[in-house]
């Protein structure tokens, strides 16, 4: 006898009550998750600025193994979102299955570029050798153990795309938390732990995304009843991947779009002083208090939108839409706010072990923090209509907006810049790139609106 599916509340529940019941819990794991980032950027900065400053050129290439398993969810979760909104639960175990299959073959390699490329990608960066020591630890370190984060990404987004992200905010807390604990442990010796540095964030980490990884493994086997996990549905299936790449390849992109504009920052910022790279650091760290918990509300709005699309609900799609603007522009506001007011408290918190060296970072990071800030607002829109574009199967759109904002406006505004020899104009490029970049999505926005008139 055939099993009976009951409706998913995606396609059922009001907007505004799913939206904060699934966006709620993402958003808290990722406000989580970006605490302890700050907490591991916190630590290493008491070790100097040097180790500091070699995990902000450490950045953008674990940015890019970040946006591999990120982008191949995002894929993940609005294909198998639109198949279980289109009541094809053959096609949704298979999706499920494979991302699992996928998770394994970009660990092998990421597991290859950690052995072969961590010293050369921090020497074409700096010459400093206390840099590129301090780097090259880290680096090979969470790129050699990285099967946990996408492993972990796999979970967290099959929880995601079947409406259970209460489950995926405790995979996430757990190994935030478990990070945490280890950070100051592993890295300063305590409890009998050898003190290890910058190895001991390291390790700290990937600690914390494998224990993540196995509670996320749990919970979609023990709690997640719309998709089945097992060893002979892993068997790759080409139809499966291609779609799930066809929406994932772009937001892939647009997160290694973000790795080559820090990576070429980097290198403008070295030109002026290494406390400069510094600053940028601590901005993308804290920054990540303020953007993580719009990911989230992202990460809840994908699947709905993507559910509701498969159901061919327009009214219900809108609606989505609207409601989760309006979050996220009040999310931004508040972090624009806090950067504008409270930037001296927000940098002291990357104190290091040499008073000229936190005098430095005070004297360049203040002006610093204060204009990137003003993009805050402007970016919370465009992050929820790039999201829009990819659970409706138009990720391009998303990706040439990335271009835009980083690569075309952002890189070249801040070069041209640059040659005034004045630091502080350097910032300026980015409210300018993000407001072309809102400029253009809402010119794509007019054209995706047409997709989803079903009549």
């Amino acid at each position: 006898m055939e099993k009976v599916h009951r409706e998913n509340k995606m396609g059922t529940m009001p907007v505004e009550k799913l939206l904060i019941s699934v966006a709620v819990p993402m958003i808290f794991s990722m406000f989580v998750q970006a605490l302890y980032n700050i907490v591991d950027s916190i630590f290493v900065a008491r070790l100097s600025q040097d180790a500091f400053t070699a995990l902000s050129l450490a950045f953008s290439l674990q940015n890019i193994m970040i946006s591999v398993g990120v982008g191949t969810g995002v894929g993940v979760n609005a294909f198998l979102s639109k198949s279980l909104g289109e009541k094809d639960f053959k096609t949704a175990n298979k999706i499920a299955n494979n991302s699992i299959f996928l998770a394994v073959c970009t660990y092998i390699v990421f597991l290859v570029l950690g052995l072969t490329i961590t010293d050369v990608f921090l020497k074409s960066q700096t010459k400093d050798p206390a840099i590129i020591q301090y780097g090259t630890e880290y680096l090979r370190i969470v790129l050699c153990c990285s099967f946990g984060i996408f492993m972990q990404n796999a979970m967290e987004r099959l929880l995601t795309s079947t409406g259970r992200t209460v489950y995926s905010m405790a995979t996430q807390v757990t190994g935030a938390v478990i990070n945490i604990i280890l950070d100051p442990i592993m890295i300063f010796g305590y409890l009998g732990c050898p003190a290890m540095g910058v190895k001991g964030a390291a390790i700290a980490t990937v600690i914390g995304q494998v224990s993540a990884a196995i509670i996320g493994l749990i919970f979609n086997l023990v709690k997640n009843k719309d998709i089945k996990l097992s060893i002979r549905l892993m068997k790759p299936e080409i139809r499966i991947i291609k779609k799930i790449y066809s929406v994932a390849i772009p937001s892939i992109a647009m997160g290694s779009i973000g790795s080559i504009m820090v990576f070429s920052l980097n290198k403008i910022l070295m030109g002026f002083t290494k406390t400069a790279v510094a600053v940028l650091g601590a901005y993308f760290t804290l920054q990540s208090f303020v953007f993580m918990p719009v990911f989230g509300l992202n990460s809840g709005m994908v699947p709905i939108i993507a559910y509701n699309y498969g159901a061919k609900n327009r009214e219900r799609i809108i609606e989505t839409i609207k409601f989760a603007l309006k979050i996220a522009f009040g999310i931004m506001c508040i972090g624009l706010l806090s950067f504008e007011v409270f930037p001296h408290v927000l940098l002291s918190l990357f104190k290091s072990n040499d008073p000229l060296d936190d005098a430095a970072m005070i004297k360049i990071g203040v002006p610093a923090l204060r204009t990137m800030a003003i993009n805050f607002p402007i970016a919370g829109i465009s992050i929820m209509l790039g999201s829009t574009f990819q659970a409706l199967g138009k990720a391009n759109y998303s990706l040439v907006v990335a271009l835009m904002r980083q690569l075309v406006v952002l890189l070249p505004v801040a070069y041209l810049l640059s040659l005034t020899g004045v630091l502080n104009y350097v910032w300026i490029a980015f409210p300018l790139a993000g407001a072309i970049a809102l400029f253009t999505s809402g010119l794509f926005f007019r054209r995706v609106l047409k997709l989803i008139d079903f009549k």
